[in-house]
C-alpha cells in the first residue's frame, strides 16, 4: 500500500512538470517531433544498464506484442500531447485529460475485463464534469466549436492514444513485470518517434540551448513512466487513470505561475470537482 501511494504522488507530481518543460521547449523554437524522440531516446540509453535484469529471452511473445503496440500508441499519445502543449494554454489542456478514464474504461473492458462499480463510475462523471468549469473559461464556452480549435483536437487525440497505450502497457506488466514494461516503453518510443523526425527530414542533434531542460524533460518523464507502470501494476488502469487527474490542478497552477495563463480560479474549481470524483475512487 505504501509503494502504491508513493507512485501515485510522483506520477502526480512528475507529469505536470514534464508538461512545463515540455511546453516552454516548444515555445522556444524545439519541434514537437525532436522534442518526443529527444526525450524517449534519453531515456532508452539510460535504460541499457537494465539490459541484463530483464531476461529477455524468458519474456513471452505476448508480451512483447503488446509492447510493440504499447510504443505506437505511446508515441502518437506523447507526440500530439507536446503538439497541443506548444499551441494552448497548460491550465486547459490539463484538465482536458479527464476524459482519458473514460476512454480507458472503455478500453479496459473490453481488452481487460474490468469492471468498474457502481462508485466507480460516479467518480469518472464528476471528473468529467468538472471540466465543465474549466472549458468555460473559453470564448466557445462548453460546447461543440472548442472542437474546432487544434489545440483541442491534438489534446484529444493525446488522451485517446495514451489512454489506448495505457491498457497495452498493463498488458505488459500482467505478461512480464514492471521493469520490462518500463524498458520496452522506452526502447520502443524511440524507434516509432525516430521515424517522423526523419521522415520530416528535422534534425536529430539538440541545440545546447535545449539540453538542460532536455535532461530534465528525460529525468521527470522517466520518475512519471515508472510511478504510472507501478501504479498500474497495482490497481485497475480506468481507476488509476482517474486517480492521476490529480495533477491537473497542479497543470492549472503551473500554467498561471510559468506561462502567465488566465481564468485561474475558475479553471481551480472545475479541478476540484474533479478531485473529488478522483476521491470517491479512492474510498469505493
Amino acid at each position: 500500500m505504501f509503494g502504491t501511494v508513493t507512485a501515485l504522488i510522483l506520477r502526480i507530481f512528475s507529469n505536470p512538470f514534464s508538461n512545463v518543460l515540455q511546453k516552454h521547449l516548444t515555445l522556444n523554437g524545439c519541434k514537437p517531433l525532436c522534442v518526443n524522440f529527444f526525450t524517449y531516446l534519453g531515456l532508452s540509453i539510460f535504460c541499457l544498464v537494465f539490459f541484463n535484469d530483464i531476461e529477455v529471452a524468458n519474456i513471452s511473445l505476448e508480451a512483447y506484442e503488446y509492447a510493440l503496440l504499447g510504443g505506437v500508441f505511446g508515441v502518437l499519445g506523447n507526440g500530439f500531447l507536446i503538439a497541443a502543449l506548444e499551441k494552448g494554454d497548460l491550465s486547459l489542456l490539463g484538465p482536458v485529460n479527464s476524459y482519458k478514464s473514460v476512454v480507458a474504461l472503455l478500453f479496459g473492458i473490453l481488452f481487460l475485463g474490468e469492471i468498474p462499480t457502481s462508485a466507480g463510475i460516479i467518480g469518472i462523471i464528476l471528473i468529467i464534469s468538472g471540466s465543465y468549469f474549466v472549458f468555460g473559461t473559453q470564448k466557445e464556452g462548453f460546447s461543440f466549436n472548442l472542437l474546432k480549435r487544434r489545440d483541442i483536437q491534438y489534446r484529444i487525440l493525446a488522451l485517446i492514444f495514451t489512454a489506448i497505450e495505457a491498457v497495452f502497457i498493463k498488458s505488459v506488466i500482467i505478461n512480464s513485470s514492471v521493469l520490462a514494461a518500463f524498458v520496452f516503453w522506452c526502447w520502443f518510443g524511440a524507434l516509432f518517434s525516430f521515424i517522423p523526425v526523419i521522415i520530416s527530414r528535422q534534425s536529430i542533434v539538440p541545440s545546447k540551448s535545449y539540453l538542460k531542460e532536455l535532461f530534465l524533460l528525460v529525468f521527470t518523464t522517466g520518475i512519471m513512466q515508472w510511478s504510472t507502470n507501478y501504479v498500474f501494476k497495482c490497481m485497475k488502469v480506468s481507476y488509476a487513470l482517474a486517480l492521476f487527474q490529480l495533477s491537473i490542478i497542479l497543470s492549472v497552477i503551473f500554467g498561471w505561475k510559468f506561462f502567465n495563463e488566465k481564468d485561474i480560479k475558475k479553471k481551480l474549481l472545475g479541478a476540484f470537482i474533479m478531485m473529488f470524483g478522483a476521491v470517491i475512487l479512492i474510498l469505493e
